[in-house]
């Protein structure tokens, strides 16, 4: 028999009726988080843990959610499918979690969402990726995504290189597994409905995790692009970029290079001070500041610093503060803690971020996030790391299906 929370209900009372199974309805809201806290991946996931524990020391200092604190229980995912749907099991039977909030890579989303589906526990993935989350053969009610998705990022990614009007041949280089082989099918599919004339001469896929990208770097060379579309991010875009730019390869094609992935992130530039490839597209989900940020970000900035004691603060904690705010909102809304009826909450639901309103669409579970994208150049106030010049953000609506 498959053991899930639901069957834990079906046993004997006596079972049941243990120390803390009444306390814990009325004692704190348990929500579990998955994370990479660990390996190439934690550079992206301990900065968006620390979005949640401010999160969450916000609404418990206002007195919490419907009457009741919220406590987090955090488990290291390790960006690994197999680690993460572990850990998901272990907080669900064994410490009682009420929700999920977390994952962090496209291998682990889809992974953890299948424990959701046959636990019937919400879990908001706020940083995964690929279409697989939310497709239609893979969506059910208790899976919602707070991040963009490979499609509106592929395309966004697209439309910037299709103005490159002397590009003719172009390489790609993604992970081989599902937010790498997504985004690359959009990219092609857009690029080429914007600009037929040009060719994909090469694609690379090093598996996750590589850390010699030197093969792939001198087989790409060798096709001689006039443009690389890069899905490298977190700590394998650090490693990628540290050992194709004494290759030589941003030189050789003139710094046209577009990459997803959140390569402009505080992250990213932090890591790689002067040796960061200047002059590449790049995006983040997040900007210290950038033209028209409302005021609620600039405050949302002031805390995130004092919360962190880091100038400027990390691009990645807004991704789980956003996603737990969906989480408390759709709470609120139901008015109580129940799956059924916060998921039912979640459908269509528009809070207040502090990027401006984001809307659940209710036909896919998708939020309508979308990215910041700029030309990453030298700090001109002095500093060795790179910033987002003119930063954009553009609206995903036009790219989401």
């Amino acid at each position: 028999m498959k053991i899930t929370r639901r069957t834990f209900g079906a046993l004997p009372l006596a079972l049941t009726a243990l120390p803390g199974a009444v306390s814990a309805q009325t004692g704190p809201i348990k929500i579990g988080v998955p994370i990479p806290l660990s390996g190439p991946a934690a550079l992206f996931g301990d900065p968006a843990l620390k979005g949640a524990r401010m999160y969450v020391e916000e609404v418990n200092a206002a007195g919490g959610v419907l009457g009741r604190n919220i406590e987090l229980v955090v488990r290291d995912s390790k960006a690994t499918p197999d680690e993460a749907v572990r850990v998901a099991r272990e907080m669900i039977l064994k410490e009682n979690v009420d929700f999920l909030v977390g994952t962090l890579t496209s291998a682990e989303g889809p992974a953890v969402s299948t424990i959701a589906k046959e636990n019937k526990i919400i879990l908001i993935a706020p940083i995964p990726k690929t279409d697989q989350l939310t497709a239609p053969q893979n969506l059910h009610p208790y899976i919602f995504r707070t991040a963009a998705n490979s499609t509106s990022e592929g395309r966004s990614c697209a439309e910037i290189m299709a103005k490159w009007a002397d590009v003719k041949k172009v390489a790609i280089i993604a992970h081989d597994y599902a937010y790498g082989q997504d985004i690359n099918k959009e990219f092609t599919a857009h690029l080429k409905k914007l600009r037929p004339d040009v060719e994909v001469v090469d694609s690379q896929w090093p598996k996750l995790g590589e850390a010699d990208y030197t093969p792939f770097i001198n087989a790409q060379m060798s096709k001689k692009p006039d443009a690389i579309f890069s899905a490298m991010w977190g700590g394998h875009f650090v490693t990628w970029a540290k050992q194709a730019k004494p290759l030589g390869m941003f030189d050789a094609v003139k710094n046209r290079v577009v990459n997803g992935g959140e390569a402009g992130s505080v992250e990213a530039t932090r890591a790689l001070g002067a040796e960061y490839p200047f002059g590449i597209i790049a995006n983040a989900y997040d900007l210290p500041s950038y033209p028209g940020e409302p005021e609620a970000h600039k405050k949302y900035i002031e805390r995130i610093k004092a919360f962190t004691k880091e100038d400027p603060p990390s691009s990645w904690p807004i991704m789980m503060y956003i996603g737990m705010q969906f989480l408390v909102e759709g709470i609120k809304k139901a008015g109580v803690v129940d799956n059924d009826k916060v998921a039912a909450a979640l459908l269509g639901l528009t809070i207040e971020t502090p990027i401006g309103k984001q809307t659940m669409r209710a036909k896919d579970h998708q939020a309508d996030r979308g990215e910041f994208y700029g030309e990453m150049i030298k700090d001109p106030a002095g500093g060795a790391a790179a910033v987002m010049k003119d930063a954009k953000y553009i609206d995903p609506a036009p790219f989401m299906d």
